[in-house]
């Protein structure tokens, strides 16, 4: 049986069954009321009716009857009671509503606490039938108990009157119980559409699923409601943080992370994408989306962290693999070119010529990677200026490695995947700009130093520079000049110098070139 069922049938065979319960209570109560409100007027009445004086004086008469009959009927026909008896201590009648009963005796075996005189309020069946009684004594002037007077409710007459009553009581319970089988309705197809159709048995599915892949994943996951308390967050994430579940869970997250931008996210409804941050003692790289519900409306948002050395590990592979593969696709294009010319010389019998072009690649080539080999003793920074070296010369541009350069007394606390992204993003951008250039002098420089207590990375091209309008725009992310799916380069080379606590800057030189120049601390 689906979810939605088995709620409908719940919740209505429970309102029913409340329903009918406080129903039928209420209607007992209600007569018992009745019954009770009845007793006591038939006893008020017949109260009034044993202290008439008229009632006392005509037991001293030879036909008390006579004058009892008519007075009690009177007073019957005010009041509203069914009948109005008036006997001796024998219990013989002197009034009653139909004359030929009058003279026999009383009947129901109710009368004894009346004519010990205690008045009493019974539920006996007389003559005319069942009827909820008033008795009260009569008592002379000398305090003898000469009868007593019956007042008398018939039950038939008092149920007739309250079933008007009870037919509104039976209106209402139906109303009340057509209203909860649609309320009940409305609640399952509300947990229907709030657990998209799925049953108990697949929500438990899922949630076992989404453990386990929380759990499988490398990743850590944190995920935060409207306030920012912590909901949930797997085991990496706990590891990161170096905490346990329980301690975390329904803290604000601004307690653990202090410098999260969780909140920020849930604020502004933005993803973050690729953000460099310190979670705990671990360097990660972290990714925030919100988490909308189906107006659209925040009500959290999730973060993943994944560890940067792993993903720089990842980078620096697929960098090797980038750099071989420009590196020979650049030297396939150029020393093909060069074999053509070669060929050529050849073919028309110049062979000092041949030989002098030959001897001029092989020193050019072996002389950079000698010249690298010696003055950069980083065997990334190294790889990847050589590589660079291979593309410049595919794109026509030439790179000059100042031969002051020195870069080998770099310390361990330095990241060289950060040095590897601020170096190679700012080759590539001097190496795009002067190529899209038409002027002549087509230069890169690049000169690297690591005197003192700071490394000091420069690169300069001879391009069209940074025009005044767009220099406030330069780092942010996304922003470029060159088309869609660019502007990273400057924003990663921003992001990698605040890391290792250095500053960027660039400036438009006297020889009309564009300068970048990076110093980072070597602590």
């Amino acid at each position: 049986m689906k979810l939605q069922t088995k709620l409908i049938l719940i919740s209505c065979s429970l309102i029913f069954l409340v329903i009918t319960i406080l129903a039928v209570l209420f209607q007992g109560m209600f007569e018992e009321t009745m019954k009770n409100e009845m007793g006591e007027r038939a006893l008020s009445v017949s109260y009034a009716v044993s202290n008439n004086p008229l009632v006392i004086d005509a037991f001293k008469t030879e036909n008390p009857s006579k004058w009892i009959q008519p007075y009690a009927e009177e007073i019957r026909k005010k009041t509203g009671a069914h009948y109005i008896v008036v006997g001796n201590k024998e219990g013989v009648r002197y009034s009653h509503p139909l004359e030929e009963r009058i003279g026999k005796k009383m009947v129901g075996g109710d009368n004894q606490l009346a004519l010990s005189g205690k008045p009493s309020i019974t539920e006996a069946t007389g003559s005319l039938g069942p009827a909820v009684r008033g008795k009260s004594p009569i008592i002379n002037n000398d305090g003898e108990i000469i009868g007593l007077v019956s007042v008398g409710f018939l039950t038939d007459r008092i149920n007739e009157d309250i079933w008007p009553y009870k037919l509104k009581i039976l209106i209402i319970g139906i109303s009340t119980l057509i209203l909860g089988i649609i309320g009940s309705v409305l609640i399952a197809n509300g947990v229907k559409r709030a657990t998209h159709g799925l049953e108990p048995k697949e929500i438990g599915l899922l949630y076992k699923e989404k453990s386990a892949i929380l759990e499988a994943i490398r990743e850590g996951v944190i995920a935060v409601n409207r306030e920012g308390d912590i909901t949930l967050a797997n085991q990496t994430a706990l590891q990161m943080l170096e905490t346990e579940n329980d301690a975390l869970i329904g803290n604000n997250v601004l307690k653990a992370i202090p410098n999260t931008r969780l909140v920020d996210v849930i604020a502004s409804g933005k993803s973050e994408f690729d953000e460099q941050m310190k979670l705990g003692n671990t360097k990660v790289v972290a990714n925030r989306v919100p988490i909308l519900d189906d107006h659209g409306k925040v009500i959290g948002a999730v973060a993943t962290f994944r560890n940067r050395h792993e993903l720089y590990r990842l980078n620096e592979e697929l960098a090797q693999v980038k750099g071989y593969s420009e590196g020979l696709r650049a030297q396939t294009h150029e020393f093909s070119n060069k074999l053509y010319l070669i060929s050529g010389l050849i073919q028309l019998g110049s062979y000092q010529e041949a030989l002098d072009v030959i001897a001029i690649e092989s020193n050019v080539h072996q002389n950079f990677t000698q010249f690298i080999m010696k003055r950069i003793s980083d065997p990334f920074i190294g790889g990847l200026l050589i590589g660079k070296f291979n593309r410049s010369k595919e794109m026509q541009v030439e790179l000059i490695i100042e031969p002051s350069s020195h870069f080998r007394n770099l310390r361990g606390e330095v990241d060289r995947q950060l040095l590897v992204t601020i170096i190679g993003n700012l080759v590539d951008n001097a190496i795009d700009e002067v190529a899209e250039c038409t002027h002549k002098e087509k230069t890169v420089k690049v000169c690297l130093s690591d005197f003192g207590n700071q490394l000091i990375i420069e690169v300069e091209d001879t391009g069209g520079g940074i025009r005044d309008s767009i220099a406030n725009k330069l780092y942010q992310k996304g922003f470029s000049t060159k088309g869609p799916d660019r502007g990273y380069g400057l924003y990663l080379i921003k992001q990698s110098v605040e890391l290792l606590n250095g500053e960027l800057f660039y400036e438009r030189t006297k020889a009309d070139t564009t300068l970048f120049t990076v110093i980072i601390p070597k602590e």
